[in-house]
């Protein structure tokens, strides 16, 4: 079976490829089959952008694809920036600056209310259009400094740590990252959904 992952991000299909590795797929990102198109994600939530993207390339392709969307959600900033996360900072804003604009925003924010949320949604399409939807969270905090070294486009890696450790995301190998990240816990439940469907 053939699974095109929709998104150009190469940090992503990366990490996907290594959740999703050991099953009997054939992997591919949206430029190993041709797709330079950029999808708009425009969705109310990560849910509705996901399957957006998915459902796109899958009929390009005419074939299965997946996408996910993912962001955080911090309770000092009212759930912001949420579905926004990848552009809330400008359009123009670099992967590396975009966690020190929302350090700033939180500066006067005291430790003990840093919480926040990353939350992804992962979409399955089918060739007839079909669609099955899985979603993964994990809370935790933001650091008042960046830690670690940002992977390709994940750029809250660097001041996100999760609930009951005491290192970023980006402070943690791609295994223990996966292991208990958001989009590990959707893929995750995608693998899961695979392996009953399609058995090796």
């Amino acid at each position: 079976m053939r699974l095109v992952i929709a998104t150009h991000n190469k940090g992503k299909i990366i990490e996907i490829k290594k959740i999703l590795g050991k099953l009997n797929l054939e992997l591919l990102g949206m430029d190993e089959v041709g797709i330079a198109d950029e999808i708009i994600e425009d969705g109310k939530t990560f849910a509705d952008n996901a399957l957006k993207k998915a459902e796109y390339v899958a009929r390009k392709i005419k074939g299965w694809s997946v996408a996910d969307d993912s962001g955080i959600s911090v309770d000092a900033l009212d759930g912001a920036p949420g579905v926004y996360s990848a552009r809330w900072a400008g359009q123009d804003v670099s992967d590396q600056e975009i966690p020190i604009r929302l350090l700033d925003r939180l500066s006067k924010v005291p430790l003990d209310r840093r919480q926040a949320t990353f939350i992804s949604s992962v979409a399955l399409v089918s060739p007839e259009g079909r669609h099955w939807l899985f979603e993964g969270k994990v809370e935790g905090s933001i650091t008042t400094e960046l830690k670690g070294e940002a992977r390709p486009h994940m750029p809250y890696d660097v001041i996100f740590i999760p609930v009951g450790y005491q290192r970023t995301f980006a402070e943690m190998s791609h295994q223990e990252k996966n292991s208990l990240s958001h989009r590990g816990a959707a893929f995750l439940k995608l693998k899961v959904f695979l392996d009953k469907e399609f058995p090796s």
